[in-house]
Order: C-alpha cells, then sequence, then structure tokens
C-alpha cells in the first residue's frame, strides 16, 4: 500500500498556497493514442495555468504514449499507482480482443474501472494541489485557464443538483449508493446529486484524505473496497466525500459544464458537427466526441483546423 494513502479520519482539508499549482490528468489507452495526441496539441495551444500533463497508461502502452512525453507531460505506468496484485490479461471470453484485471481482492475489472482507479491513485503521485481531469477524447477548441478551478482558496467541484431524482438516472443512482458504501455513510443518507462529467477538478489533499477514509472504514486497501463493485464512479465517491463527509469543506460547487461532449449515438456528419461546434455554450471551451462511437480523428482534424496531411 503506498504509505500516502494511509487509514484516517475524514476532515477539512489543508490550508493550500494562495496561488495554487495545477496539473492535468488524463487516463488513455492505445486505441485512444492519435485522439490522446492531438488532445495534446489542442491542450497545449489553448490552456493555461497547468505546471504539468499526467496521462496515465497500462504498463503495455506506455512505450506507444512516450511519443507525447515532453518537459511538461510525462507518461504514468499504471504499475507505479496501483496494488501489484491487480493483474492485466487479454480476455478469452472476448476473444481476446479487450482487457481484463483480476485479482483474488476485487471483482473482474474493464479497462473504463481501472482508469477510474488510475485517476484517484494520482494523488499519490503527483506533487501539484489541484488536479483537473479530462479524458483524452477531447479538444480544446477556446483559450482555457486551470485558474477556474480555483476561486478564494477553494477547488471548484462539479455538480449538478437534485438530478437522479429524476427518471433515466437508474445506473447513476447505483454508482451513488456504492460510493456511499464505499466510504461508510449509512445507507439510509442517500444523495441525488450527480458529479460526473468532462473536464472537472479535485483536491489532491482531498484525494488522499478519501482513501485515507476508505481504508479506515473498511480495513482494506481502497481499491479493494472500490473494485469489489463493479458498478462505480470515482465521481461520484469524491462529491460524496467531499458533500457527505465534509459538507463542502474546501470547495465551491458549479454546474456549468466546461466541455461540449457528443456522449452516444452514432458519428456525426460534417454539418453536424459544425453545428455542435456552434451550439457550444459560452463558458465551454472543448469537445468531446467519445471514442466509442467511431467518429474519424481525421475528420476531427479537419473540421477543427489542425489537418496533419
Amino acid at each position: 500500500m503506498n504509505s500516502r494513502f494511509l487509514p484516517g479520519t475524514a476532515v477539512e482539508p489543508s490550508p493550500v498556497r494562495q496561488t495554487p499549482t495545477a496539473a492535468i490528468v488524463t487516463a488513455s489507452y492505445a486505441p485512444d493514442f492519435e485522439r490522446c495526441r492531438l488532445l495534446c496539441e489542442t491542450l497545449d495551444r489553448h490552456v493555461s495555468g497547468a505546471a504539468h500533463h499526467y496521462i496515465l497508461v497500462e504498463h503495455r502502452d506506455v512505450r506507444l504514449f512516450r511519443q507525447l512525453e515532453a518537459g511538461h507531460r510525462s507518461i504514468v505506468d499504471e504499475r507505479e499507482l496501483l496494488p501489484r496484485w491487480l493483474h492485466a490479461f487479454d480476455d478469452p471470453l472476448s476473444l481476446f480482443r479487450r482487457r481484463v484485471w483480476l485479482s483474488l481482492k476485487t471483482q473482474p475489472l474493464r479497462g473504463w474501472h481501472v482508469q477510474q482507479l488510475r485517476r484517484i491513485a494520482i494523488s499519490a503521485h503527483a506533487s501539484e494541489d489541484v488536479l483537473i481531469f479530462c479524458d483524452s477524447d477531447v479538444a480544446f477548441l477556446k483559450p482555457f485557464d486551470c485558474g477556474a478551478f480555483w476561486r478564494d482558496g477553494k477547488a471548484r467541484l462539479f455538480r449538478r443538483d437534485g438530478v437522479l431524482a429524476n427518471e433515466g438516472y437508474e445506473e447513476h443512482r447505483i454508482w451513488s449508493r456504492n460510493a456511499g458504501a464505499a466510504l461508510g455513510i449509512d445507507p439510509s443518507r442517500t444523495s441525488i446529486h450527480d458529479y460526473i462529467s468532462t473536464l472537472i477538478a479535485w483536491r489532491r489533499d482531498t484525494v488522499l484524505a478519501m482513501c485515507g477514509e476508505i481504508q479506515k472504514v473498511h480495513g482494506r486497501n481502497w481499491v479493494e473496497v472500490v473494485g469489489s463493485a463493479r458498478k462505480f464512479s470515482e465521481c461520484m465517491i469524491y462529491g460524496r466525500y467531499v458533500d457527505d463527509l465534509l459538507q463542502g469543506a474546501g470547495h465551491f460547487h458549479g454546474s456549468e459544464e466546461f466541455c461540449r461532449v457528443h456522449w452516444t449515438g452514432e458519428a456525426l456528419s460534417d454539418d453536424e458537427f459544425r453545428h455542435f461546434v456552434a451550439d457550444m455554450a459560452p463558458e465551454q471551451v472543448a469537445i468531446g466526441m467519445q471514442s466509442f462511437i467511431g467518429t474519424d480523428i481525421g475528420r476531427i482534424r479537419r473540421l477543427i483546423g489542425l489537418d496533419r496531411s
């Protein structure tokens, strides 16, 4: 167990320097490499206020992603972040097309599960005060200052109030309940808030305290606890820790989404893509085309004016 993930109590975040340092964190994998390359190019062009960019990948993808490394950008092997007892294999049940992470301490985990674990675990590896999470299928189109995530000594916690009370959020409610179980929150204390979005920020000291709280409650490594439920959301765990156990200390809430995401459906036509960009809200500075939808990365480059041909 990483020595910085020590059991503790849910206490208010420590005071952070007046001008905190920030890092951008991206969890990715080989099939998204070209998308991640585009993210890096647009991030370097448009984003200010971040001291570093961490790209978190599986061990076998490290060599490929090293191409993106620079003085302000590093590739982090998941072996530096996660317990050695969690092992990745080609999954015979998918005819070896997908990966599965197995151990005697968790449920079988897929790539999206382990990417969430990496996002939590980077807090024990990084040194920056604020961690800003950005998926590898995001592209920045407008200038953005990471200072938007900090105000009066507090970090911006994305929260959409009350939406889990609506229809269509059944899976979100499961994630929220499992977050509460991981944190030791009484099951009768439910939450109806959604904390999931792209381009959000966490306080690193709060993540460390959160992991310590999970370990204190369960007497086990936090990865083992979180991975024992296959339906979990790292955003829900962090959000419920801050709001339910810290009563919001060290944070302020914001519901505006800085990234406009095409979550589901089919790939957009050229005209649909142009309309999608044109309809970005004033506060939105980036777009996300979910990689599983299959939008050609070359077409995205052409439509945002970064064609490399």
